[in-house]
């Protein structure tokens, strides 16, 4: 992608089911399950930019000792920061203590059975050492200890706040990561009390009702009843303190969650490749979670993906599959291709079939492999021009060798004209001086461009704000001197904002918006802003599932051509002769490219969950009223 949107973050739990004296036995190290979290993390890497957290749980521990871990990193190098403090805790053992288990599980942190690591991308606030997962409610009742982690955004946390202001609770902080800490930690207090009140009735000390509850405890029932008002995407992972274990999806599937378990070990991450890599096992062994299911791990190694909801119209993040999640997974690489694919009819119609004189290339360095389904597509277009081609020299009884070479010369110009200078860093402070080193962040290959005479195609993942693309990508190919550029974007406009995990809540960021209102100033219906404004603030007072997504009335009035055709000047850079154009993915061929992913509220206006409309709603009355505040 030519400009960084924020991303989604990543989670990945290790529980052993065998003890620890088994992995030390079979693969030489009771640092096996530390070593799979390592890896785990490390292959998600691309989920995570502003920290990292990992929390370990040791099982049956006496009281009185440490059974709970946590390290955390907020450093440039997150992880590399994060895995050497945990494994500083080894440096200077000797071989006899690291081969022996128990001393090392007596006497050395993160030597446990239960890992739940986290890696983020954070949407909102400040990077602080306090943001980072996992957070931990601690509690003297080993019972009541809950540790969680999770990839979300919730729309409702003021209505979750109340809630946990009803229940008499004096919360510290107003996020949805301690308000959902909270929630479903106020749900495992009752259910621990409720089980202490029937087994106290009934006789039991105090010390025998302690392993009692961590029996009995009915993790499902917990789950239910803490998520019944939860707005949003999200999967949730939570540890409690005796050694239970779960992860949660939203019932719309809209955060992506994988699993395996076999009878060695259970482990749950964001992203399918990073199971097979860690775990050497095969694509169909890994299961997907499912949405509204929960993955329930017991303390005795019993595990169970259970409903906790009802799921809903399965709308899992289209983002994911566009750009987000590596495309090492077989389903996404494949998707991918086939959205540089079905642009392929749009582009040979904008250049008016002349291959000749079309330079095709990307821009880094994740459109690649859109570039290579789009390459595919205009080889096999290229096929059946050329077939054509021999037919009517056919009919004109021209066919001769020298004509069969000429035809089958014919050939798609494919290069790498874009080069990211990924160690560009603009740390001058005057504007002037920064803007210059912005517009240098690409380079190009010089010689390969016919003066004004050559179009110049790059696909790209998405084009969301434009700036990148106007301050360095277009300015830096202009200097090449092509006829015309054409910015060709693998996923459709990005017209509306994301309220379940990225970072594109401001109306005036999208280029798709600044576009549309560029046409109504034109075509004097500027008033029309004001009109959808009063309609926000009316429905501002309706019940949040009866609201409509007001802005998209707009954005009718326009065709994807009208709009794209806008952006292609809001993109120009200045004192450029070469003519800009812009070609955008279609929301039926995305649906086309990735069949099982149609989260696509970002692009058509459709969320998946009320919240969604009141946040559009609220993020237009936010542009109207020039206001910074975020609308959920």
């Amino acid at each position: 992608m030519s400009e960084q949107i924020h991303h989604e973050c990543g989670l990945a739990l290790v529980r052993l089911l065998k003890p620890l004296e088994y992995y030390h036995e079979k693969y030489g190290t009771v640092l096996y399950g530390i070593n799979k979290i390592h890896l785990l993390l490390q292959k998600q890497r691309n989920r995570g930019q502003d920290g990292a957290g990992l929390v370990n749980i040791k099982l049956d521990c006496q009281p009185g000792t440490s059974y709970i871990n946590r390290h955390r990193s907020n450093s440039p190098r997150y992880l590399q920061d994060l895995f050497s403090g945990v494994f500083n805790h080894f440096s200077g053992l000797s071989t006899e203590q690291l081969n022996d288990v128990q001393w090392m599980k007596n006497n050395v942190p993160f030597i446990g059975e239960l890992l739940l690591g986290h890696l983020r991308y954070g949407t909102h606030g400040t990077n602080t050492i306090e943001s980072v997962h996992p957070f931990i409610r601690h509690n003297n009742w080993i019972t009541r200890n809950l540790i969680m982690a999770g990839n979300f955004n919730l729309t409702n946390v003021d209505e979750l706040f109340d809630e946990l202001l009803s229940y008499g609770q004096h919360p510290m902080q107003k996020t949805d990561t301690v308000t959902v800490l909270e929630k479903v930690g106020h749900f495992l207090d009752d259910e621990v009390q409720q089980l202490f009140n029937l087994f106290k009735q009934e006789g039991y000390s105090n010390q025998e009702i302690s392993f009692m509850i961590m029996e009995h405890l009915d993790i499902l029932k917990m789950l239910q009843r803490a998520s019944r008002k939860f707005d949003g995407g999200y999967v949730m992972a939570g540890l409690i303190g005796h050694g239970d274990a779960f992860v949660l999806r939203d019932p719309g599937g809209i955060r992506p969650a994988y699993y395996y378990h076999d009878d060695e070990i259970v482990v749950v991450a964001s992203e399918r490749p990073a199971i097979q890599t860690s775990l050497g096992v095969r694509f169909v062994e890994v299961q997907e979670l499912r949405p509204g299911h929960a993955l329930i791990i017991r303390k005795n190694g019993q595990v169970t993906e259970d409903m906790y909801r009802e799921p809903v119209a399965s709308t899992p993040c289209s983002f994911e599959r566009i750009y987000f999640s590596r495309g090492t997974d077989r389903d996404i690489y494949l998707e991918r291709k086939k959205l540089g694919e079905y642009l392929v009819d749009a582009i040979l119609k904008a250049v008016d079939y002349d291959l000749e004189h079309t330079i095709f290339s990307f821009i880094p360095n994740t459109a690649e492999v859109a570039f290579y389904g789009m390459i595919k597509g205009l080889e096999a277009s290229l096929n059946e021009i050329k077939k054509a081609k021999i037919i009517e020299l056919g009919h004109q009884n021209k066919i001769n060798e020298q004509t069969i070479k000429e035809v089958l010369g014919i050939s798609v110009r494919a290069e790498k004209l874009a080069v990211k200078d990924e160690k560009l860093r603009t740390f001058i402070a005057d504007k002037a001086s920064r803007d210059l080193m912005v517009s240098h962040v690409y380079d190009v290959t010089y010689g390969i461009v016919y003066d004004e005479r050559d179009t110049l195609v790059l696909i790209d993942d998405s084009i969301v704000r434009g700036t990148t693309l106007k301050d360095s990508v277009i300015a830096i190919l202009a200097t090449l001197r092509p006829k015309r550029i054409m910015i060709v974007s693998s996923a459709p406009q990005v017209r509306y904002p994301d309220c379940y995990g990225i970072d594109m809540t401001k109306m005036n960021e999208f280029v798709a918006f600044r576009a549309l209102v560029e046409l109504l100033h034109e075509d004097n219906k500027t008033y029309q802003l004001q009109d959808v404004y009063q309609e926000c603030l009316r429905q501002e007072k309706l019940p949040v599932e009866e609201m409509t997504n007001c802005v998209r009335s707009l954005y009718d009035q326009y065709t994807d051509e009208q709009i794209s055709d806008k952006i292609a000047k809001l993109i120009t850079p200045d004192n450029i002769s070469s003519e800009i154009k812009v070609i955008y993915q279609t929301i039926e061929n995305l649906h086309k490219a990735c069949p099982d992913n149609h989260g696509d509220w970002y692009f058509s206006g459709n969320y998946p969950t009320p919240g969604g409309n009141r946040v559009v709603n609220r993020a237009f009355i936010n542009y109207i009223e020039h206001s910074d505040s975020r609308p959920y």
